[in-house]
């Protein structure tokens, strides 16, 4: 099987890894790629929200499936293109990968699924007068802490959790439109769901951190660090939401006659009341699918290809290796804000090293080249070992200003999360 993986970057090269692992797949190209997916994979130029380009390139390497990792091509109708080709491809349609690209969208067929999710109001011009009084309603109903979403893609830092009202205010004023929820206490979870639009199978649950700092301090990320499974989350879960969350999503999409096939992506808070839905995404989270795919047994490559062509029903069930994985992200100077670029990195290029923002030099040398510049994933026996191994692989990393997380997985290691009551 030839494949074709668009994307470059940390969520793209776990990918890349768990393709070129599997027996099925004797060719595998990445457009653009990255240097660390250049050891597994041909890389080939794209533009990856090109429609016209990618389709071409699809053709043109004669792929069996392509796998669009970002949000954005998914968003812009990539996956139409592919399929208009004659092509499987994993990931949804545009219509239906609005499910991310407008959370108010989202939260409309949640309302419709009967989905349980956070009380929320939608708001539009939140730059103006009207706007603003709107937004401001909405947090007084609310209450602190405030949560104040981007309507469209943010690359994962459109939401403000914050219990200063004028910093939401502010917030909501450079949107434009937003959705303005009220905060749902508990701990997270992501939870990745594999569909062909019928049939959804649940991968392992896993749970990242967004907060640039230790402890949940700071601005949001794109994500700092990850790690699977959960061993504090209650037995049943999944099946819960499965049963109260991603059944009904995909039938109400099916019956808007723009049915999901790809990865559905759950955000979840356990709430005292059970989950909860924060969001939904259209494609794997990044740093969360290093730590998922790192424990998957199962042939990546054929899964994917199950729910691109519609056969997910007969897929034999996931196979799972034991143990736990971490993943510690290593960001450049600067991140979240304006990060710094170019720095060389020394200590990359080992297993269990994932890169991200990352490129080659003329000399070879390696050099940063985004916020989240790569990461750690290291495996054990259990989350104590793999926190280890992961801190072990970051610490081997040379890159100057860089700053990670040291918390990750550390109070779940040590049995210190607690479910609200």
């Amino acid at each position: 099987m030839r494949v074709l993986l668009i994307g470059g970057g940390g969520r793209e090269h776990a990918l890349a890894l768990g393709l070129a692992a599997d027996p099925a797949v004797d060719h595998l190209v990445a457009a653009p790629g990255n240097p660390g997916i250049a050891a597994v994979a041909e890389l080939r130029p794209v533009e990856i929200t090109d429609s016209a380009a990618v389709a071409a390139l699809a053709v043109e390497t004669a792929a069996d499936l392509v796998v669009i990792g970002p949000e954005a091509p998914l968003v812009a109708g990539v996956a139409d293109a592919v399929r208009a080709k004659g092509i499987p491809c994993f990931g949804p349609s545009a219509a239906a990968a609005r499910i991310e690209g407008s959370k108010a969208f989202a939260k409309d067929v949640m309302s419709a699924a009967g989905v349980p999710t956070a009380r929320s109001r939608v708001v539009d011009g939140t730059g103006t007068p009207i706007g603003t009084a709107l937004v401001a309603q909405a947090l007084d109903e609310f209450g602190a802490p405030y949560v104040v979403k981007n309507d469209g893609l943010a690359a994962g830092k459109g939401v403000v959790v914050t219990d200063d009202r004028d910093a939401a205010l502010a917030h909501a004023a450079a949107c434009g439109r937003v959705v303005v929820e009220e905060y749902l206490d508990g701990p997270e979870v992501s939870l990745f769901v594999v569909t062909d639009g019928e049939t959804a199978v649940p991968l392992l649950p896993a749970q990242d951190f967004k907060r640039v700092g230790d402890g949940d301090t700071g601005p949001n990320t794109g994500g700092m660090g990850a790690y699977a499974p959960l061993p504090w989350l209650p037995d049943g879960t999944v099946d819960e939401v499965m049963a109260r969350v991603v059944e009904p999503t995909l039938a109400e999409l099916r019956r808007r006659g723009t049915p999901f096939s790809g990865l559905l992506y759950v955000g979840l808070a356990i709430t005292r009341h059970g989950p909860r839905v924060i969001e939904f995404n259209a494609r794997f989270g990044d740093p969360e699918t290093q730590v998922v795919l790192a424990l998957l047994e199962t042939p990546l490559g054929g899964l994917l290809h199950a729910a691109a062509t519609g056969t997910l029903a007969a897929h034999p069930p996931l196979r799972w290796r034991p143990g736990a994985a971490v993943t510690v992200v290593v960001a450049a100077a600067g991140y979240p804000g304006t990060a710094r670029t170019g720095d060389v990195i020394t200590g990359a290029d080992r297993p269990g090293i994932i890169h991200a923002g990352t490129t080659r030099r003329a000399d070879g040398a390696l050099l940063s080249a985004g916020g989240r510049v790569l990461s750690g994933t290291g495996l054990g026996v259990d989350l104590a070992a793999a926190r280890d191994a992961a801190y072990a692989l970051v610490s081997g990393v040379g890159l100057a200003g860089s700053h990670h997380r040291r918390d990750i997985a550390e109070a779940a290691a040590a049995g210190r999360i607690a479910l609200p009551r």
